[in-house]
C-alpha cells in the first residue's frame, strides 16, 4: 500500500512538471517570456537579414589589428540601428558580420561595402593619411551654402591630425585624391592647411553622391584590408515561410509517430508519448534560455532528433516484452527491459553524438546549428526515455496495473537465415554502389562534372525568388524564356541557371560571382518584372576559396567521424571485427547515398555534408543495437556457432528495426513533403540513408561479422595443426 501510494504521487509530480514544461515552452516565464518557443533566437535564414565572411587580405594578420577591425566594424553597425548585429572571428583570418531581421538586406551590404584599403594621395603620390589615421566622414547639407550645399565633415584621429596638417601644409592649391582599393573616387583641391583634424570636403552635386562617398571613407578607415568571400541576404517573407512549413512538418510528423506508438506498443507507447512531449517542451526551453540560435538546419536536426528520440523507447519496450513472454511480473519485466536495454541505447546514442560533434567543429554556421540541435536531442531524449519513461511505467507497474495485454507480449520468433543468402545481399549492394560509380564519369563527359555540385562547392551567386500566387506564369520554361534575357542583361552572366523549386511558386537563378551591386540590379529588375519587393528575394554568394574549403571538410569530417567511430566500438565492445563490420556498413550507406546524389543530380552543398554525417551516425547506431544483441547471446551460443547467433539476434531486433525506421523515415518524409527547397535536398538523401541504414546493419554489417570470426577461427586451427604437426 505504501509503495502504490507513492507511484500515485510519482505520477502526479511527473504530470506537473511535464505540464510546467509545456506551459514554460508556450508562454515562458515573466514579461521577457523567458524559455518560451516565441523567445528563441532565431538564425539569419529563419529571421531574415544579411551574413558576410571576410578575409583579410593577408594570410597572418596581427591579431590586435584583427581586434581593432572587429571593434570598428560592430560600432559602425551599431551606428546605423543594427542593434542585433554581430561581428565575431572566425579562425585567423576571417571575419563574419551577422545582422538579422533586416528590411532591406541587401541595401545593407551596399551601405556596409566592402572594407578595403583607403588613402589620401598628392598629385605626387605621397600618401598623406590612411583608413588608419581616420576616425569618422558623414555626410551632410549646408543650406547656407548655395554653392556647394552638399558636403563632407571628415574627422581625423589623434595620429592622423597632425599627418593631415603637414599634407594639407604643403598643398595648398593641389588635389589630394581619396583612393579606395586602387580606385579614385574624389580628389578634392585643398584651399587651407588644415590643423585642427576636421576638415570639410566640398565639391559634390547631390546629397546622395556626398552620402555614398562618405560611407566609403568610413569603410576605409580599418587597420585591415578585408576581401568579401561569402555573403548571404534572406528576405524576411523567405524566412517566415521556412518557420511556417518546418513548424508544420513538425506537428504532423510528432502527431503521427505518436499514434504509431499507441497502436503498436499500446500503454508503453502512450508513456513514451507523454515522455516525448517532455522532450519536446524541455528542448526549446534549453534553446531559449541558453540563448542557443535556432537555423533552418537546426529545425531539420530537431525534427530529426524526435524521431530518433522513439529509438530509445522502442528498443525499451522490446526488452519489456521479451521479459513478460517469459513469465516475469510486470515490475521483474520494466526492471531487466530497461537493464538490458541500457548498454544498445548509450552505445547508439554516444556514436551519433559524435558525427554530431564533428560537425559541430569542422561545420560552417548552418551547419553547426543542426549539429548543435541534434546533439542537444540526443541528450534530452536519453535523459527522457531512461529517467522520464521509466518513472512513468515503473508507477504504473505498482499501481497494479498488470494486464499484460495492454503492454504486448514478445511473439515467438523464428530464425532468420540472413548469413545463407549473404551472397544475394552483397551482389544486390554492390549493383547499386556500381551505379553510382559509373554515373560519376558519365556525368563528367555530359554535364561537365561527376557531382552537382552546388555554389558552396564551386563559387558563384544563387538567388532564390519566390513569386506571389496569381503572378504565376502558365509553365516554369515560360518563366525561364522570359527571365533570361533579363538576367543576362543585368548580370553579365551569359549562361545563368534556372532551377524550378516547387511548380511556379520558387525558383533559383545561379549565376557566377555577383558583387553586390549586381546583386541589387538583378534584384530590381526581378522586382519591376515579376511585381515582387525584397521579401521574395534570397540571395548567397560564395567565393571559389571557401568553395574549395567545404570539398576538403566535407571529406575530412567523413573520415573523421568514421575513425572516432571505429575505435569507440572497438573499445566497448572489445573485438575489433564488430567495428570493422560496422565501418564497412556506414561506408556502403554513403556509397548508396552518393548513388542518390548522382543518379538523382541532386544539389551538393551544406546539406549534403550534414547528411552524410548523419547517415553515418544513424547507420552506427541501428549496427550497434543489433551487435548488442549478439554480443549478449554470444555468452549462451555452441562454440563457433556464429552463423546461429547472427541469425537469431537479427530475429530478436528486426522489429525494432523496422519500427525505428518507419519513425525517422515519416519525421524526415513529411520535412521533404511540407519543407522549403535547401530542407527538401536534405531530407531525399536522408531517407535512402535510412531505409539503407536498416538494410546495411541486417544484411552488410552481421554476415561480414560472422566471415570475419570465422577466418579468425580457421586461422587458428591451422596455427594450431601446425604447431601440433
Amino acid at each position: 500500500m505504501k509503495m502504490k501510494g507513492k507511484s500515485i504521487l510519482i505520477l502526479i509530480l511527473s504530470i506537473v512538471i511535464i505540464a510546467a514544461s509545456v506551459y514554460v515552452a508556450l508562454f515562458g516565464i515573466g514579461s521577457v517570456k523567458d524559455g518560451s518557443a516565441e523567445n528563441v533566437t532565431l538564425g539569419l535564414d529563419l529571421a531574415g537579414g544579411v551574413s558576410i565572411t571576410y578575409a583579410t587580405a593577408i594570410d597572418n594578420p596581427d591579431a590586435q589589428d584583427v581586434t581593432d577591425t572587429i571593434y570598428k566594424l560592430q560600432k559602425r553597425i551599431d551606428e546605423k540601428g543594427y542593434t542585433e548585429g554581430e561581428v565575431y572571428q572566425e579562425g585567423n583570418n576571417r571575419i563574419n558580420v551577422d545582422i538579422p531581421g533586416v528590411s532591406d538586406a541587401t541595401q545593407v551590404l551596399e551601405e556596409l561595402g566592402k572594407p578595403g584599403l583607403l588613402q589620401f594621395v598628392t598629385e605626387e603620390g605621397v600618401v598623406v593619411v590612411t583608413g588608419e589615421d581616420v576616425a569618422d566622414a558623414n555626410a551632410y547639407q549646408d543650406s547656407g551654402d548655395l554653392a556647394s550645399r552638399y558636403k563632407i565633415e571628415l574627422t581625423l584621429n589623434d595620429q592622423g591630425k597632425d599627418k593631415f596638417s603637414e599634407g594639407t601644409a604643403a598643398n595648398v592649391g593641389k588635389q589630394i585624391a581619396i583612393i579606395y582599393n586602387d580606385e579614385v573616387i574624389m580628389s578634392p583641391r585643398v584651399s587651407e592647411q588644415i590643423s585642427g583634424g576636421i576638415a570639410t570636403i566640398t565639391g559634390l552635386a547631390s546629397f546622395e553622391e556626398a552620402n555614398r562617398i562618405a560611407s566609403t571613407i568610413r569603410i576605409g578607415a580599418l587597420p585591415l584590408e578585408l576581401v568579401e568571400l561569402r555573403s548571404n541576404v534572406v528576405g524576411a517573407k523567405m524566412g517566415q515561410d521556412a518557420i511556417d512549413t518546418s513548424v508544420t512538418a513538425g506537428i504532423i510528423g510528432i502527431l503521427i509517430v505518436f499514434c504509431f506508438m499507441i497502436v503498436f506498443y499500446r500503454l508503453p507507447g502512450l508513456m513514451a508519448d507523454i515522455g516525448l512531449i517532455f522532450y519536446a517542451a524541455l528542448t526549446i526551453i534549453v534553446i531559449s534560455a541558453f540563448g542557443i540560435t535556432l537555423t533552418l538546419p537546426g529545425i531539420a536536426g530537431l525534427i530529426l532528433s524526435v524521431g530518433m528520440a522513439v529509438d530509445a523507447n522502442i528498443i525499451i519496450f522490446a526488452r519489456i516484452r521479451e521479459e513478460l513472454s517469459v513469465g516475469k511480473t510486470l515490475k521483474a519485466s520494466v526492471k531487466a527491459g530497461f537493464k538490458k536495454a541500457t548498454s544498445a541505447i548509450l552505445d547508439g546514442n554516444i556514436t551519433t553524438f559524435i558525427a554530431a560533434m564533428v560537425l559541430l567543429f569542422m561545420g560552417t554556421g548552418p551547419i553547426k546549428g543542426f549539429a548543435v540541435t541534434l546533439a542537444l536531442g540526443l541528450i534530452v531524449s536519453l535523459f527522457t526515455a531512461l529517467v522520464v519513461t521509466r518513472l512513468l511505467l515503473t508507477a504504473l507497474a505498482h499501481l497494479g496495473i498488470q494486464n499484460k495485454a495492454l503492454y504486448g507480449l514478445a511473439g515467438e520468433r523464428k530464425p532468420i537465415k540472413v548469413f545463407e543468402k549473404r551472397w544475394i545481399w552483397f551482389i544486390i549492394s554492390m549493383v547499386v554502389i556500381m551505379l553510382g560509380m559509373i554515373m560519376l564519369p558519365v556525368n563528367n563527359m555530359t554535364k561537365g562534372s561527376p557531382l552537382n555540385y552546388d555554389i558552396e562547392f564551386v563559387g558563384g551567386t544563387s538567388t532564390l525568388v519566390t513569386v506571389n500566387e496569381g503572378e504565376g506564369y502558365d509553365t516554369y520554361e515560360a518563366l525561364e524564356a522570359d527571365l533570361l534575357d533579363m538576367v543576362v542583361e543585368a548580370t553579365g552572366d551569359s549562361t545563368p541557371q534556372f532551377q524550378n523549386v516547387k511548380g511556379k511558386d520558387e525558383f533559383i537563378i545561379k549565376t557566377l560571382t555577383l558583387d553586390n551591386t549586381i546583386r541589387i540590379t538583378l534584384e530590381a529588375a526581378l522586382i519591376d518584372k515579376l511585381n515582387i519587393t525584397t521579401a521574395n528575394i534570397q540571395s548567397e554568394t560564395i567565393s571559389a576559396t571557401i568553395s574549395k574549403e567545404m570539398k576538403r571538410d566535407a571529406i575530412l569530417a567523413i573520415v573523421i567521424a568514421a575513425v572516432f567511430i571505429l575505435v569507440y566500438i572497438t573499445i566497448r565492445f572489445k573485438d575489433f571485427r564488430f567495428g570493422i563490420s560496422a565501418v564497412a556498413a556506414l561506408l556502403h550507406d554513403i556509397l548508396v547515398v552518393l548513388t542518390v546524389y548522382t543518379v538523382l543530380g541532386v544539389a551538393v552543398n551544406n546539406s549534403f555534408i550534414a547528411a552524410m554525417l548523419t547517415i553515418v551516425g544513424y547507420s552506427i547506431n541501428d549496427t550497434i543495437v543489433l551487435f548488442d544483441r549478439v554480443r549478449e547471446n554470444q555468452r549462451h551460443m555452441k562454440r563457433g556457432d556464429y552463423v546461429g547467433v547472427v541469425d537469431l539476434s537479427v530475429s530478436q531486433t528486426i522489429s525494432r528495426s523496422i519500427n525505428t525506421s518507419l519513425t525517422t523515415f515519416t519525421m524526415v518524409l513529411v520535412l521533404y513533403i511540407v519543407g522549403v527547397a535547401s530542407i527538401e535536398e536534405f531530407a531525399l538523401p536522408l531517407m535512402v540513408g535510412i531505409i539503407s541504414g536498416t538494410y546495411s546493419s541486417i544484411f552488410i554489417a552481421s554476415p561480414l561479422w560472422v566471415m570475419l570470426k570465422q577466418k579468425e577461427d580457421k586461422k587458428g586451427n591451422l596455427m594450431h595443426h601446425g604447431k601440433k604437426a
